[in-house]
């Protein structure tokens, strides 16, 4: 399968292009969408790049990059009695929810706020930029993965590690 690009959102309460820069890798875990979780599982490969993206943010937005370190697999929270992602539908022999982990790349030395995704060239179909759309993963194609790398490294202060 051909590489392809992503954009993942996460509230900053929850985990950070910080967090991740620290922990090195994580996990995704927690996707209760149904379009989601089919990009997970059945079209992630390890490599592909990912925008990172503080979602109910100020401001919200792309603030750096990560890459898919492990393909999907079943999301083990769903089975464990008690724990906030836990789903009484899913079994081991048929899980519902999958995950990926992804590995931290590069941050971002500001945020490329959603206003300047939405007004720049080459991204007015973006899927983030659409009114309404709400879903945690995204797929991106390589030409808008590639403006918002220039945005984010436009000023100096990327980091990557």
């Amino acid at each position: 399968m051909p590489q392809r690009c992503w954009l993942m959102k996460c509230e900053p309460s929850a985990y950070t292009i910080d967090d991740l820069a620290r922990d090195g890798t994580t996990s995704w875990e927690g996707v209760r969408n149904y379009q989601a979780r089919n990009f997970m599982r059945d079209e992630m490969q390890v490599g592909d790049p990912v925008l990172f993206y503080a979602s109910n943010a100020d401001p919200s937005g792309v603030t750096g990059l990560a890459a898919i370190a492990r393909a999907g697999y079943p999301d083990h929270f769903a089975l464990k009695k008690g724990h906030k992602y836990f789903d009484d539908a899913s079994s081991p022999d048929k899980p519902t929810w999958f995950m990926v982990d992804i590995r931290f790349v590069e941050r971002f030395g500001h945020v490329v706020p959603l206003d300047t995704l939405k007004t720049t060239k080459g991204l007015e179909k973006m899927m983030v930029t659409q009114k309404g759309s709400r879903l945690s993963v995204q797929p991106v194609t390589k030409a808008e993965y590639d403006i918002v790398v220039r945005l984010g490294r436009a000023r100096a202060g990327s980091r990557a590690t």
